[in-house]
């Protein structure tokens, strides 16, 4: 069979329109799929105006030579061959090993002035594919501008940006709704030509092409088509392609251009236009049955073959050739995965008072300002701080992180000088001394046992991620204030993507059938609901956990689907709709700080007043950028209005630092059965947990908001009888009683976790931080040779140099061994961040104050 290459497709990202979908649930992979069933080596990806899909859609066919690469290297192994041998011998032969070539486009809407907004305006398509990297960052400014400056309804460009941004791309007419398919319909052959030459004249020679389409059968692909003089906007989609491509062939010959055949890809095969129908409905708010509604007929916008294609344009078979020659031009690297230990962290200059630099380092500031914050936090200054505070600098210095550190300190600092509040802290990050000393968060990690570790890890090269909770009245100034210092054009907020659920897509999809409301409902309120979360598979019974058994499923589900026709017709096309992205938010938090213009990292979008990029958070994070989560929280803000409250009536400054956190009739309040307005305590089963509990410390407020949570609940009457009685606790070994007795025996907290595997086999805190996260996947291979090398000692993976001694080397019986790790097997996917914990239950106990003093002020 002769190559054909698709370059003009519709992934799931055209949102509501297309449905080639590059992903379906974790790890279904329909597009690829299809392409390799059809022995396709390169395809294109050219959504509706925007570049939401380019990331999933590169990563998905580079995963093609990766998975090639890897049995390749496997391969190697087994023939014996060292490692420098495989080395060379992979980089010598990799372009030779399968792959799938993705070719990233767009298709753009075109107007004469995108600055112009009319109602009722003519938005015309083209497709434009990026054929280098220059090609691919216009792309992105191109696909950038149409949203931030030129968005009416549709992002739109116009002739002029194209010509200012036209390096590197390779320009196709596009559709029928391309300019140049409407001129040649309304019979204007001469304004058809005139417009194609100036694209001729505007790409660079070669690189512009005139696109063939033919949606009809192959019996009329045969059928002579003569002109009878009938209005063409009346004439089936085929008769006006018919009608358009010897003129478009003419046009192409007599300005010397090349003509190329493409199939405006729909969906994946034949069957699936049904359901691309009804999406359509969805998206129109309209009935399957509407007669007068958009329709794409025939049924003929699939992924088709070379032959197929033939079929179609039997008289051009040069258009099909030409797709394999744009598919050899365009050789783009999106590097959509940043290199083990780089990140693009903006420059960060340390500045006086004035305004003016310091002339040091970023290292040396951020050292500066710790010890000094070492002398302020602590009143006598011991080995045990000395030794934790070089360890950190070490760490962040080393790991390059100390600009990070700063820019965080920077904004924190700023809006406490400008009034307003931040929280303590908020997440692992609060384990960290030297965020302590410099004032990014406000809880002590040595007095509660908080681990660095847990946050950064010299055994886990990862970003560090300081999260920031802020008045909800506050955050919008400081992000204001984080974009005016880095530059307006270096930040920006981040995409979200909103999904079709099952009982969405099952309720979206029986409207457009028109399916009574009642039967509907009853359908979708039959599939279980799970932390916010539904799925098909999972109702029907077709879901099995890592254990082999069928989880979630819904017998009520499953008879609707079994025994009423209607039923079963509706839920499998909702099936095929599901996870679909439907729509496009703003990350609630998120906030990405470049060191650069963004748009020369992914393309940028408008949401209404803000600027976001077209990639969402996972996917910058994975390409080295730094987010930053600016999160607003609402009782921060009443915080401080009730000790604005206190101060008016009765001229008190509160100072929680000077409260400090260790007031019975503090405690009293919180165990009094009345936690109404108290931070996290608020619930009905928290209240009356609070009131067994009796807690008289914060050790209890942070122990008990961690194990009040689906998993650890079983374990609250343990706790209680514990505290209550601590000569009732038990330890297997007393290397265990002082990581646990501040729990009375139980294991609630990661960094408990990580303790243990410390003390117990010998682990460093970072390879026990690895060992947490390898228990929580919960991977049974993996964890039968982490038990062994608990137990028994040995490296953990071959890819660390580190020795562990093991439990038994270091004194303790095997069998004691075997059963401890089984415990921390199963605490680990359920134990909770400490640090986290004890940074929310600083705010909670700060409210229960502020309830217990100032009442009325607070609760007002």
């Amino acid at each position: 069979m002769k190559e054909f290459v698709h370059l003009h497709l519709h992934t799931e990202y055209s949102l509501l329109d297309g449905m080639a979908r590059i992903k379906k649930g974790k790890k279904g992979t329909p597009l690829l799929d299809a392409l390799k069933a059809k022995g396709m080596k390169a395809c294109a990806i050219t959504d509706h105006g925007n570049m939401y899909g380019v990331y999933p859609f590169v990563e998905t066919f580079n995963s093609v030579r990766k998975k090639a690469v890897d049995k390749y290297k496997e391969q190697l192994e087994a023939e014996g061959k060292t490692k420098d041998e495989i080395k060379a011998a992979v980089k010598e032969n990799a372009d030779k090993l399968p792959s799938m070539k993705p070719i990233i486009g767009s298709e753009f809407y075109v107007v004469d002035n995108h600055k112009v907004f009319e109602h009722g305006e003519t938005r015309n398509h083209l497709i434009l594919l990026a054929k280098n990297q220059t090609g691919y960052k216009n792309l992105m400014k191109l696909s950038s501008i149409s949203f931030i400056d030129g968005f009416y309804y549709k992002p739109r460009i116009d002739m002029q940006l194209l010509k200012e941004h036209s390096e590197g791309l390779i320009c196709l007419s596009a559709c029928i709704q391309g300019k140049i398919p409407q001129l040649l319909l309304n019979d204007d052959y001469e304004g058809a030509k005139k417009l194609a030459l100036e694209f001729k004249s505007t790409f660079a020679p070669g690189d512009f092409y005139l696109e063939l389409q033919f949606h009809g059968t192959p019996e009329q692909a045969k059928m002579p088509y003569v002109y009878r003089g009938e209005d063409k906007r009346d004439m089936p989609l085929w008769q006006r392609q018919r009608y358009i491509n010897p003129l478009l062939k003419k046009l192409a010959d007599e300005i010397g251009v090349k003509v190329v055949a493409t199939n405006d890809v729909h969906y994946l095969t034949k069957e699936d236009a049904e359901v691309q129908d009804v999406m359509l409905c969805v998206n129109m708010q309209r009935k399957v049955g509407d007669p007068d509604r958009m329709r794409m007929d025939p049924h003929e916008f699939y992924l088709k073959t070379y032959d197929e294609m033939l079929l179609m344009l039997p008289e051009y078979p040069e258009a099909l050739d030409t797709t394999v020659e744009i598919a050899d031009k365009c050789n783009v690297t999106v590097e959509i995965r940043a290199p083990e230990g780089h990140y693009e962290i903006p420059n960060y200059v340390p500045e006086g008072d004035d305004g003016k630099p310091l002339g040091i380092t970023a290292e040396e500031y951020l050292s500066q300002m710790s010890w000094a914050g070492l002398k302020k936090r602590y009143s006598v200054i011991t080995k045990e701080l000395e030794d934790r505070m070089r360890m950190e600098l070490d760490v962040i210095i080393k790991m390059g992180f100390a600009g990070y550190y700063l820019i965080v300190w920077d904004y924190i600092n700023w809006a406490k000088k400008h009034g307003i509040p931040i929280g303590p802290g908020r997440g692992s990050g609060v384990g960290s001394i030297v965020a302590y000393c410099v004032g990014i968060t406000n809880v002590d990690p040595i007095r509660y046992n908080l681990l660095f570790e847990r946050f950064l890890n010299v055994e886990r090269i990862s970003m560090p991620d300081f999260d920031v909770d802020i008045c909800i009245e506050g955050r919008g100034k400081v992000i204001e204030y984080v974009s005016h210092k880095y530059h307006p054009e270096n930040v920006t907020q981040i995409i979200a993507f909103g999904t079709m659920s099952a009982r969405s897509s099952l309720k979206d999809v029986a409207r457009a059938y028109d399916i009574p409301y009642a039967d509907a409902d009853k359908w979708s309120k039959a599939i279980p609901m799970e932390a916010g979360k539904c799925s098909f598979d999972k109702a029907l019974g077709l879901y099995k956990n890592d254990e082999g058994k069928v989880e979630g499923a819904s017998p009520d589900f499953i008879e609707f689907y079994e025994t009423d026709a209607t039923a079963h017709s509706i839920i499998d096309i909702a099936r095929k709709l599901e996870g679909m992205p439907r729509q496009t938010s703003m990350h609630a938090c998120g906030v990405l700080i470049c060191p650069k213009k963004v748009v020369e990292y992914l393309p940028l979008q408008r949401k209404e007043d803000s600027i976001t990029t077209q990639f969402d958070k996972d996917q910058v994070e994975a390409m080295g950028l730094v987010k930053m989560d600016f999160l607003g929280l609402r009782t921060l803000t009443d915080i401080n209005l009730a000790c604005q409250y206190a101060k008016e009536d009765y001229g008190v400054d509160i100072d929680f630092d000077k409260a400090g956190v260790d007031d019975p009739e503090v405690y009293a309040e919180i165990y009094s059965g009345d936690t109404v307005g108290i931070f996290q305590l608020e619930s009905a089963g928290m209240c009356k947990f609070m009131q067994r509990l009796k807690p008289d410390k914060l050790e209890d407020v942070i122990a008990g908001v961690s194990l009040y949570r689906p998993g650890p609940m079983q374990f609250i009457d343990s706790y209680i009888k514990g505290k209550h009685n601590p000569e009732s606790v038990r330890y297997v070994d007393e290397k265990l009683k002082k990581i646990l007795d501040v729990t009375y025996g139980c294991i609630v907290y990661q960094e408990q976790v990580m303790q243990i595997a410390r003390e117990v086999a010998g682990y460093s805190l970072g390879g026990a931080d690895l060992l947490r996260r390898a228990m929580g996947k919960k991977k049974v291979d993996i964890m039968k040779h982490n038990k062994e090398v608990f137990i028994n000692g040995g490296k953990p993976d071959e890819n660390r140099a580190a020795v562990i001694p093991g439990a038994v080397k270091l004194g303790m019986k095997a069998e004691v061994a075997n059963s401890l790790f089984d415990q921390i097997l199963q605490f680990a996917s359920y134990a909770f961040n400490k640090s986290h914990a004890a940074a929310y239950s600083v705010i909670t106990y700060q409210t229960a104050y502020l309830k217990r003093y100032y009442r009325a002020q607070f609760m007002t």
